[in-house]
């Protein structure tokens, strides 16, 4: 019994290049394509865990090509929101009478611009795996209704055929 060929036109073939197969050329350890009962076609972003999400957070700092599965996107989500209760914590623990803390502003603000590109990033390329431009990110400019529609947009499952638009053959740096 043969295993299952990938769609029609992939341009990443079935050699020992090809980089969703087991190797050192696969970040997610991935084995070969096979898609499931009913499933057409496309590469699924593979689930991550916590620490190999935030690994790949860092290491893929600007790049915005590509995809990122929902388990990628929303473990990093999930450490900014802890990493910044930690920064508030601090904050607080040394505000002065006034109630500010100039340690704290000066975490936080260093801590903002670390995350910004790789933020921006990461959302571009969570936006490409549902399919769409990651220029949608700029929805969120939009008060309450844009944030909602962005939310929904990441939440949203992958689209099979997205990689045929969206991956140029070289997968995000490794973990």
């Amino acid at each position: 019994m043969s295993s299952p060929q990938p769609p029609a036109g992939d341009p990443y073939g079935q050699g020992p290049t090809d980089p969703y197969s087991q190797g050192p050329s696969d970040p997610y350890g991935q084995a070969p394509y096979a898609p499931g009962p009913g499933v057409q076609g496309g590469r699924p972003r593979p689930s991550v865990g916590f620490g190999q999400a935030v690994s790949l957070f860092f290491k893929n700092y600007a790049v915005f090509n590509g995809r990122a599965s929902r388990s990628e996107f929303w473990w990093v989500y999930l450490f900014l929101v802890l990493v910044n209760i930690v920064i508030n914590g601090i904050t607080r623990l040394t505000a002065g009478d006034n109630g500010t803390s100039a340690i704290g502003l000066a975490i936080s603000g260093v801590w903002s611009l670390a995350i910004l590109v790789p933020g921006l990033a990461l959302a571009w390329r969570r936006l490409h795996d549902t399919g769409r431009s990651g220029g949608w990110v700029f929805i969120n400019l939009i008060p309450l209704i844009g944030t909602i529609i962005y939310i929904v947009f990441t939440a949203g499952a992958s689209k099979p055929d997205a990689w045929q638009k969206y991956d140029n053959g070289k997968l995000p740096v490794e973990s």
